[in-house]
């Protein structure tokens, strides 16, 4: 049966979780085994770049070409947790963190992106790996983060490609092999919405691919079908990779495997039936893009209709291989805009662009009113409800799957004129944590929602693509002046009283 989108109002359908309420968060006020982690990628913690064999990839290029991040900056040596890790190890067990989510860099194992395999990349993971069990902690694995091995970009334009299905393949058995004893919980991809809009679409990210229009920012690409392309590559990556995982390696290393979805919360702009039309296609357009064909085997019907011809096709094999190949749902969820109905996308029509498709128009304003209180990203307001309401969708419209928050946070500026002294008195972050966990813990408890763990982005401030070091994530300050220095933020000392509470 068909899912409708319900519309939401702030404050009605799903109340926010009062101040006093979330005060009172503890370990109870989640389920027994409910999981609490940090989480990261490779390519904005490792640094270390060029050291023990690793390969170059796209973001390499990508972030030292002139005017791609705002700040001019790099990754070359990011947080470095490469050589930090035990250090980093130790403050996620003071904390009493359950998890880590972290990412395998891809031209670690295979610095050609396929070939040989680069044993001083499998020796780092078995490091880290033995260093988080042995204080405890749990291992989750991405095994892609957006850092493609550039030689696979430069062989067939790596995700435009279906010859990246075999490489990927090849590289995640790999790592199911080397450390799948240890590792029992698998993450394929990380925001394949993301990777496809911001690198095919409108050239933001590496490898910055968009249309004639705004070739002047761009090195090349067809925005109007090369998202649909790179996604549907991604899907099938997944799907096989995981039809690998359980034919060969589930049954004896007792492992699960999923993906991680970038899912904004979407509430219509008025209750007119247009907007809600609109609420709905900006989640098809979305998370449904993703998670409709792994649940019912084909891209959600306003797609196809909307899209047409230029969104592929799936086989009967395909379908069957992609359909139900997850064994839980991963949300990285940070914010909530309103929407409405878009017949008049000028610029998108204009460049040819498939953020036209939609026909939707979302801002986080209303009658010039913001929907929420914002952190320093332009993007992100601060509206805890859309946690509760967002997985309350999942619930309805997937039929109750197991969820991971696989990321969820907040960022303040990195103003040089701010002492440390200052700068980590975030308690406007810890009031983001507090609200967006109590509204998880409601979906849970009152409304029935499958949710298994939550990670925090993020463990350490660190570098943000585009944004380059402009944006702070993390809950530990780290001091970019003087070799990298770790200092607890105040939401350090209220996470572990959370996690150290009954």
């Amino acid at each position: 049966m068909a899912f409708h989108l319900k519309p939401v109002v702030l404050g009605v359908l799903l109340p926010l979780c009062w101040v006093q309420a979330c005060m009172g968060l503890g370990r109870s006020s989640f389920p027994n085994g409910f999981v609490f982690g940090t989480a990261s990628s490779s390519y904005q913690y490792e640094g270390a770049v060029k050291e023990d064999g690793r390969g170059p990839t796209v973001w390499d290029k990508f972030a030292h070409s002139f005017g791609k991040v705002i700040d001019f900056s790099n990754a070359d040596v990011a947080v470095d947790q490469y050589h930090r890790f035990e250090e980093d190890v130790q403050l996620m067990a003071d904390m009493g963190m359950d998890a880590y989510r972290f990412s395998i860099s891809w031209s670690r194992i295979f610095p050609n992106g396929s070939g040989e395999v680069n044993q001083a990349g499998i020796d780092h993971y078995n490091k880290l790996i033995n260093a988080l069990l042995g204080k405890g902690i749990k291992p989750y694995v991405t095994l892609f983060h957006w850092d493609l091995p550039q030689a696979l970009e430069d062989r067939y334009h790596g995700w435009l490609s279906a010859q990246i299905v075999q490489d990927f393949v090849t590289y995640a058995d790999t790592c199911f092999k080397a450390f799948g004893d240890r590792v029992k919980h698998w993450i394929t991809f990380n925001e394949p919405h993301t990777v496809s809009i911001q690198g095919y679409d409108v050239g933001l990210h590496a490898p910055g691919h968009c249309s004639v229009l705004l070739r002047l920012f761009c090195r090349g690409g067809n925005s109007a079908t090369d998202p649909y392309v790179v996604a549907h590559n991604i899907l099938l990556s997944h799907a096989t990779v995981v039809d690998i995982y359980r034919r060969n390696y589930k049954q004896a290393q007792h492992g699960s495997i999923g993906m991680s979805f970038d899912v904004m919360w979407f509430e219509p702009m008025s209750n007119s039936t247009e907007d809600i039309a609109a609420t709905q296609r900006a989640m098809d357009f979305q998370l449904g893009w993703f998670a409709d064909p792994i649940f019912f085997g084909d891209y959600p019907k306003s797609m196809r209709e909307r899209v047409g011809n230029r969104l592929p096709n799936f086989s009967e094999g395909e379908s069957a291989l992609v359909k139900g190949s997850l064994d839980f749902v991963g949300i990285n969820h940070y914010t909530t805009y309103y929407t409405k109905a878009n017949s008049t996308n000028i610029i998108g029509v204009l460049l040819n662009d498939s953020l036209a498709d939609s026909g939707t128009l979302s801002l986080p304003f209303k009658n010039f009113k913001p929907i929420g209180d914002r952190a320093s990203s332009i993007w992100l307001y601060i509206v805890p409800v859309g946690m509760r309401s967002l997985m309350n969708y999942i619930k309805q419209k997937y039929g109750n799957p197991l969820v991971i928050i696989t990321e969820n946070g907040m960022d303040d500026s990195n103003n040089p004129f701010i002492s440390i002294k200052n700068a980590v008195k975030d308690e406007k972050r810890i009031g983001y944590h507090r609200d967006y966990l109590g509204n998880l813990s409601a979906a849970i408890r009152e409304d029935g929602c499958d949710v298994g763990g939550y990670f925090v982005w993020s463990l350490l401030d660190n570098w943000e693509w585009a944004a380059g070091y402009t944006s702070r994530f993390g809950l530990y300050f780290v001091d970019y002046k003087d070799n990298l220095k770790r200092y607890p933020k105040n939401s350090v000392q209220w996470f572990k009283a959370l996690l150290n509470s009954a």
